[in-house]
């Protein structure tokens, strides 16, 4: 099983854990809201855990233009 973070505004990829022994508990999955999972996180067909996150680019640029979270795909 692996877990990839994917920036959910510009798609980079972020990071990989590829090892077996994690949980979502140790990863804080469990403080998420039922919603929140929903929205953060996606289960592959393959096992696999995709977790839609924001990268340190994104960040900036949103905090410096707030207006860019009013489009539907801001970071392209």
């Amino acid at each position: 099983m692996a877990i990839q973070y994917i920036c959910r505004h510009c798609q980079t990829k972020i990071g990989q854990l590829d090892q077996s022994h994690v949980n979502e508990e140790l990863l804080g999955f469990h403080f998420l809201t039922p919603e929140e999972r929903q929205s953060i996180i996606s289960y592959n067909p393959n096992g696999d855990v995709t977790v839609r996150v924001v990268c340190d680019y994104c960040k900036e640029a949103l905090e410096h233009n707030p207006e860019l979270s009013l489009l539907a795909s801001p970071l392209q």
